[in-house]
């Protein structure tokens, strides 16, 4: 047997390829959607990809199960109690798929969702009773359990699916011996939990030695400690899970589609008529110059995500990237859904580097500086666009917290008649930031170059509350 993980560092989020050596047949679990990785992996190992298997209906990514389907002729396996538009094969818990020498038998563990399963894979060589491993989805991660309040709007409540988690991981997982490796959908910086670990797989004992809801405790217990301070809900999440369930255009289709080089123009008159205009620069070359009105999510970082967070979903979206880079972009976007792209600024910024009327800057600052400005009475408003977490954590003195998926709809805290600064933890999330005050009339604004990371490497002076000294920031 080869289990082999595709781990995507942007979204945090891991895929699988089961291969079995005897009759060369493959299994791939909860794809990203460009899946040439998985082929890749085939043809590497001779096998033929069979099957495609979906956890559960994930809202962070769209999956790759149709292009799978479509490229290799593979069929769809979906929890019994899933719905979607296309044909899938409904597996119900002790349902198992043999192929030559490696068993998948699927366990129902609803509570992140309500058709969420987990998957046994034996290596029949070595075990008929003893799993080598369990592929968990968004049911148990390491260090964490799966959120159960994403998918509370589809008919049952958080505190419902809350309830079955907990007996989904004490009845279903926690039975399975110690040494069984523990494989999950996601990792550290998934907004699918609040305390993911950085490592990609762990062992059921290890899990049940340190993993936090895990520990005894009762099923009350339980709902309140999984269900507290999560993470803020990207706005497309539940736009990618309904899209996972349908029919649709194939991302190599789509791209296709999109892909196409637009005049300024053009672009001009798309953002007259309020196309979104996504600058996919670095925080640097955006600030040199860009294109007045545009949005600056640079390629640089957790790009989708955070273009998933701040663009609804169905916007129409028109690129302007660093030559060579647009196919990158529109790719990025299409993990996320986000087909609904026009075409890209034909020569990037060269397009309109000779037209000062249309360019607009943004204006940098060190640390230091503004360190020096605020001791001396005379700083800008600073407003903090990191979560709560990391907020608590350690921040500015006199700062407003402002976290950036809230920012849109919060620009009535922050003083227009002010001076302005942002800041995060690295300078990214600033650079967004500060484009979309702009996009909402701000003018006088400043993005604090290298954010809390710079701040904190020049000892400058930082208020840690007194119930979080001595934690660390995340990430």
């Amino acid at each position: 047997m080869i289990l082999e993980q595709f781990y995507l560092a942007c979204l945090a989020h891991a895929s699988y390829i089961i291969i079995d050596e005897r009759t060369h047949s493959a299994v791939v679990v909860d794809p990203q959607r460009d899946v040439g990785q998985y082929l890749d992996a085939a043809t590497r190992h001779g096998a033929t990809i069979t099957h495609v298997f979906l956890t559960h209906f994930h809202a962070d990514f769209l999956a790759g199960h149709l292009e799978l389907r479509e490229r290799v002729g593979a069929r769809l396996v979906l929890g019994a109690k899933a719905a979607a538009e296309y044909d899938f094969h409904p597996m119900a818990d002790g349902d198992s798929l043999e192929l030559g020498d490696v068993r998948l038998s699927v366990l129902e563990t609803p509570g992140h969702t309500p058709e969420s399963i987990s998957i046994l894979v034996f290596d029949l060589l070595k075990s008929t009773d003893a799993p080598e491993a369990v592929l968990t989805g968004d049911t148990l991660f390491i260090g964490d359990v799966g959120r159960p309040d994403l998918m509370a709007s589809v008919g049952v409540t958080a505190d419902e699916l809350a309830g079955w988690l907990y007996d989904s991981l004490h009845e279903k997982l926690l039975k399975l011996p110690d040494a069984t490796i523990v494989y999950p959908a996601h990792g550290a910086g998934s907004m699918c939990g609040k305390n993911l670990s950085s490592e990609t797989f762990s062992t059921i004992g290890e899990q049940r030695a340190h993993n936090y809801a895990l520990q005894p405790m009762s099923k009350a217990e339980f709902k309140a400690v999984v269900t507290a301070d999560q993470p803020t809900v990207p706005a497309y999440f539940g736009y990618d899970a309904e899209l996972n369930k349908k029919e649709r255009n194939t991302l190599e289709a789509n791209l296709e589609r999109v892909l196409r080089p637009v005049t300024l123009e053009q672009v001009l008159t798309h953002q007259n008529a309020g196309v979104c205009v996504l600058d996919v620069r670095s925080a640097a070359a955006f600030a040199a110059g860009h294109l007045a009105g545009c949005l600056n999510i640079g390629l640089g970082g957790k790009f989708a995500t955070w273009a998933g967070t701040v663009i609804p979903p169905g916007t129409k979206i028109l690129l302007i990237a660093a030559p060579g880079t647009e196919q990158e972009a529109a790719m990025r976007l299409g993990r996320i859904g986000f087909d609904d792209v026009l075409g890209y600024l034909a020569d990037g910024a060269e397009a309109f580097a000779a037209r000062p009327e249309l360019v607009a800057a943004t204006r940098r600052v060190t640390p230091a500086v503004i360190a020096e400005r605020l001791a001396a009475g005379n700083g800008p408003v600073v407003v903090d666009v990191r979560g709560p977490g990391e907020w608590d954590a350690g921040h500015i003195a006199s700062s407003l917290n402002v976290p950036l998926p809230e920012l849109a709809q919060r620009t009535d805290e922050i003083p227009r008649g002010r001076e302005v600064a942002l800041i995060c933890k690295s300078g990214y999330r600033s650079s967004l930031a500060t484009s979309l005050l702009m996009e909402k009339g701000f003018t006088d604004l400043r993005d604090i170059q290298g954010g809390m990371d710079a701040w904190s490497a020049g000892a400058l002076p930082t208020v840690v509350p007194a119930a979080t000294a001595g934690s660390s920031s995340p990430a």
